[in-house]
């Protein structure tokens, strides 16, 4: 499941990289639209399953997303329910909650 999966593509022609494109001898650039995630609501967090998880040496998303889903890749899940774009977000001894199941977690987000 890849979280660019219904994502358009646009065309990046805009002026204001006008020299960007220059120095690299393009015109434009095709590019993903910023993806409009939001945090699931109270209720839709209630359908869910959340298995606790306390921050350890050694964590890492990925390797939470690949014991728990199976798919390594699918590591921004579990980083965006936590509201930690990155493992720089959280200390040792911090407590996160891994959701289930991936396809309605997913879901809510628009993937």
């Amino acid at each position: 499941m890849d979280r660019y999966r219904k994502r358009d593509v646009i065309l990046n022609d805009l002026e204001r990289y006008k020299d960007f494109f220059k120095a690299r001898g393009i015109k434009n650039i095709h590019m993903f639209r910023s993806a409009d995630f939001r945090h699931p609501t109270e209720e839709e967090i209630e359908k869910l399953t959340l298995y606790p998880h306390r921050w350890t040496l050694g964590d890492r998303f990925f390797k939470l997303a690949h014991e728990y889903y199976g798919d390594s890749s699918l590591w921004w899940v579990i980083a965006w329910f936590n509201q930690m774009p990155t493992e720089a977000h959280i200390v040792q001894g911090d407590l996160i909650y891994i959701p289930s199941p991936l396809d309605q977690i997913t879901s809510y987000y628009g993937v």
